[in-house]
């Protein structure tokens, strides 16, 4: 009963078809790169720019304010 259903809406007509396709691969474009960036920010915690840039800042005004 589902699966003649799913057919019958998904993939019966061949156009019908082709936009299952590019929908799916548009949405599982866009998890896997979320999934892929939040396992590359955990694993690099602390050592990006964003997160290292003040330490460098602050270090270069002690410095500046010592002269």
């Amino acid at each position: 009963m589902a699966s003649s259903t799913i057919y019958n809406i998904f993939f019966r007509r061949n156009s019908s078809f082709y936009a299952t396709i590019f929908v799916s691969a548009f949405f599982a474009k866009i998890g896997f790169d979320v999934f892929t960036d939040s396992v590359w920010k955990r694993a690099n915690a602390g050592l990006t720019w964003d997160e290292v840039k003040p330490r460098f800042l602050n270090k270069d005004e002690d410095a500046e304010d010592d002269e």
